[in-house]
């Protein structure tokens, strides 16, 4: 697994999924935000971090039974137990919302390793310990159910669905209170640069609409407004 360089994560802080989805559309990827997830709690910052994967297959009554849970084999745990500081663990739960994939105790593992996020398009156990762990967790409800119910780890970091997306180990996972968004990891650098670009112009063109200009070439941007965009722009800087 790969660490994400700090100054694009420092990037991608700034910047939010409407932002990040737009500028993967404009490269072809329309499948990119992960359907149904909400955060568990209010977060002061965007969840960011390289992607390590766990896929769920239907449990079998006579492979998922109580012991399996303490058996080393159980890539679940082996996912919880090795996790990399700074990457987020995203769960193929097959989209089923009445089953947990995970609950407090084994969150706490997670934050002892420095893990950055949690995202599963399943169920959660204990949610009102899970909020306020610290831990952004990213889901689609709570569920009392234990994962063994329906659900046996069958692999860690292969290609998985999660909530309709492809997520490939290592790309990046990025969250905030309206979406998750999976970055392809060739991507990355490029568009944590144009979000930055992106976020200071629609600043300027919010305050654009904000002075009594109509939305007809203020919102896209024709030559004028740019031209008033840039000397806004040149006037901060020079500031600075």
């Amino acid at each position: 697994m790969t660490a994400l360089d700090p100054l694009i994560y420092a990037k991608l802080l700034r910047t939010n999924s409407a932002s990040l989805s737009s500028l993967l559309l404009k490269r072809g990827l329309r499948n990119t935000a992960v359907r149904g997830v909400r955060p568990l709690a209010a977060a002061e910052k965007p969840m960011v971090g390289p992607a390590v994967t766990v896929r769920y297959i239907p449990a079998r009554e006579d492979i998922d039974g109580s012991s399996y849970s303490s058996d080393p084999s159980n890539q679940q745990r082996k996912a919880i137990d090795t996790m990399p500081e700074g990457h987020v663990l995203v769960f193929d739960c097959r989209s089923i919302a009445e089953i947990a994939g995970i609950g407090a105790v084994l969150a706490r593992r997670l934050v002892y390793r420095g893990c950055a996020g949690l995202v599963l398009d399943g169920g959660v156990r204990d949610t009102a310990d899970m909020a306020q762990l610290g831990l952004p967790t990213y889901c689609l409800g709570p569920a009392a159910p234990a994962n063994l119910v329906a659900h046996h780890a069958s692999d860690m970091n292969q290609p998985i669905a999660c909530g309709g997306v492809a997520v490939y180990p290592d790309d990046i996972v990025f969250g905030d209170a309206e979406a998750v968004i999976i970055i392809p990891r060739k991507y990355v650098r490029e568009i944590a640069d144009e979000a930055v670009a992106m976020e200071e112009q629609e600043e300027f063109l919010k305050l654009e609409i904000e002075s009594g200009k109509p939305t007809l070439g203020v919102y896209p941007p024709n030559q004028e407004t740019l031209e008033r965009y840039e000397a806004w722009r040149k006037a901060r800087v020079e500031v600075v």
